[in-house]
Formats: structure tokens, C-alpha cells, sequence
């Protein structure tokens, strides 16, 4: 069974490309369009969660729980 997480995400449009951020996670990606740059995001998050410890997932969780 899958964990399921729910996580901000940000998309921007800087110039002719748009830019999707994590925050929660501090993880970012981009795309030409809104529907790429999110799927990107996915997929680095995706990528970040098969690769990642779970102290290093824990510890970007705590970090921004934290930040003002």
C-alpha cells in the first residue's frame, strides 16, 4: 500500500518557461507549460522520495515546519 502525502505546490510563469516549487520540501522543477513543469515536479518528487533516507525526509520536513 502506497503512503500518501499531501505537499504546496507553486507554479510561476518567469519568462517564456514555468517554474513548479515544493516548499514543504524545498524541491523544484520546471516545464513550457503549467501541466509539464507540474508533472516534472512529480516526477522529482517521485525521484526524491525513492532515493531519499527517511532522516534526510524528516529533516526537510522539520527544517521547513521551522522557517519564518
Amino acid at each position: 500500500m502506497k503512503n500518501i502525502q499531501q505537499f504546496t505546490a507553486v507554479i510561476e510563469r518567469e519568462g517564456n518557461m514555468y517554474v513548479a516549487l515544493c516548499p514543504d520540501l524545498d524541491i523544484a522543477s520546471q516545464g513550457a507549460t503549467v501541466e509539464e513543469a507540474k508533472q516534472n515536479l512529480q516526477e522529482a518528487l517521485e525521484l526524491f522520495f525513492e532515493t531519499a533516507s527517511k532522516q534526510e525526509t524528516a529533516d526537510r520536513k522539520k527544517i521547513n515546519l521551522f522557517q519564518d
